[in-house]
């Protein structure tokens, strides 16, 4: 009987220290040493839009760095799903004006979403984008594939915005309540 009490506590103790070693191995990895990022492929480059009804004002648009792309955000408060076109370009020009503006990077996103950067009852801006000039809520210092980006204008209930990008990268449009993603990925394999 004693023999087969100590071959279970014997048991019970090597599944105890195999239990630490199968936690340690699943583990975070240490500070400094960040394990590659799995990023999706095959998002496309191709325009993509989406359809919606009921935008309201664009309030703000923001930037994230990400490990395997580059974000920017169109909030759009009340708005419920917005409305948007994003596709590469050639060159910028401003809707309706067709004035051209120039945009630096490798390649040129536009963006068209669906609300108004301005309140029309109001006559006030609500997001203080100036035609030509770069986003004065953005900065994109040290990111990994913006290089640099232009307000377009409203017109008939769509802010144009242009994104100049390192080069044509594969990205993808998710649209939520209230706000519409853009990500551009750092580079076609990851």
């Amino acid at each position: 009987m004693r023999g087969i009490r100590a071959a279970m506590a014997a048991l019970v103790l090597a599944g105890a220290m195999l239990g630490t070693v199968t936690g340690t191995a699943g583990a975070a990895p240490a500070e400094g040493s960040r394990a590659a990022a799995a990023c999706p492929t095959g998002w496309g480059s191709g325009a993509k839009g989406g359809g919606a009804m009921g935008a309201d004002h664009l309030e703000d648009i923001r930037t994230g760095r990400h490990d395997c792309y580059d974000r920017i955000v169109f909030d759009v408060p009340g708005g419920g799903r917005i409305d948007y076109n994003v596709e590469y370009v050639d060159r910028f020009y401003a809707d309706p004006s067709g004035q051209y503006i120039p945009v630096a990077g490798g390649a040129i996103l536009d963006i068209r979403v669906g609300a108004w950067s301005y309140d029309l009852e109001a006559g006030v801006p609500t997001y203080p984008g100036k035609v030509g000039k770069p986003l004065p809520t953005v900065n994109i210092s040290g990111y990994s594939t913006f290089r640099d980006t232009r307000f377009g204008g409203t017109f008939e209930g769509q802010t144009q915005v242009a994104v100049g990008v390192r080069a044509r990268l594969p990205f993808r449009v998710i649209q939520l309540e209230d706000r519409v993603v853009v990500d551009v990925a750092h580079s076609w394999t990851s």
